[in-house]
């Protein structure tokens, strides 16, 4: 079986048109992370998760099979949204669109940074991005698509 094909450039920028967020705090984190536990816990999928708000994480959770290598690529999938503003896996995506590759071409750290799928820039409504959403645990397409479910849901409650 082979693994998903990524959404295209297009695809993930109107995602995060369309994911943006009229506001975001402590319990809206709780909500959101409570529906990619729920998610991942339906899919027995082996993931960690997390939710954080500038600095602080404010919702973290390592299901059955994940593990510290998760929290790692978590970290440095996060990082690129931090310093993008826009998803890991949209990042990824354009530079595989120019021909090369983001560990090639980035110039940055690849033990720092991995622009692979799985986290999601929070955005609010005339604040632009606050904070990040991340999951990791399964092949990158996967990742990206259980935060774009839940956040499609979070955003129709």
């Amino acid at each position: 079986m082979t693994a998903p094909a990524a959404p295209e450039i297009a695809d993930l920028e109107e995602q995060e048109r369309r994911l943006t967020l009229q506001r975001f705090t402590h319990d809206d984190a709780w909500a959101l992370g409570i529906l990619l536990v729920e998610l991942a816990r339906e899919r027995e999928a082996p993931v960690a998760i997390d939710i954080r708000r500038g600095g602080q994480q404010l919702f973290h959770a390592a299901l059955p099979g994940s593990t510290p290598d998760n929290d790692a690529w978590i970290d440095r999938k996060r990082r690129v949204v931090e310093r993008y503003g826009c998803s890991s896996l949209l990042v990824g995506s354009r530079f595989r669109a120019k021909g090369t590759t983001f560990e090639e071409s980035s110039r940055l750290d690849p033990d720092t940074y991995a622009a692979h799928g799985g986290a999601f820039p929070i955005a609010v409504t005339g604040a632009g991005v606050v904070g990040t959403v991340v999951v990791s645990g399964l092949p990158q397409v996967e990742d990206h698509k259980m935060v774009v479910e839940a956040l499609e849901k979070f955003l129709s409650t």
